[in-house]
């Protein structure tokens, strides 16, 4: 199972992802999920990086405000993928980190809006 939470992250519900990219249609939303899986269906707007590949020149590129909010999910609490690729963030010094700990699972049990390329 995926931690509780992650120091100095805050975690949010599926309503909250929602409210935050209708309050910033610029955030940035990062799929921490294999390619297969995000071809079947993600969060509108989301990028797919695994976090095996994750690198920091990825966020940079992205991001290149360390201080920018930065929204990682995955596939739920069983999952560890957007844990993992915080952890990384955190590392090259981004600060500004949000982590929607229920991912994939919870918005799709909410059936929320879901985009297939």
């Amino acid at each position: 199972y995926a931690p509780e939470t992650i120091d100095d992250v805050n975690t949010v519900s599926a309503e909250q992802v929602i409210d935050m990219i209708l309050a910033d249609p610029d955030l940035i939303v990062i799929d921490s999920r294999k390619k297969t899986e995000y071809l079947k269906g993600h969060i509108e707007g989301a990028t797919n990086i695994l976090n095996t590949r994750l690198k920091a020149e990825d966020l940079e590129q992205l991001s290149p405000d360390k201080n920018k909010a930065i929204l990682f999910y995955c596939n739920g609490t069983r999952c560890l993928r957007s844990s993992d690729s915080i952890n990384k963030a955190k590392e090259w010094g981004y600060t500004n980190l949000i982590w929607f700990r229920g991912g994939w699972k919870e918005w799709t049990e909410k059936r929320l809006p879901v985009v297939t390329d």
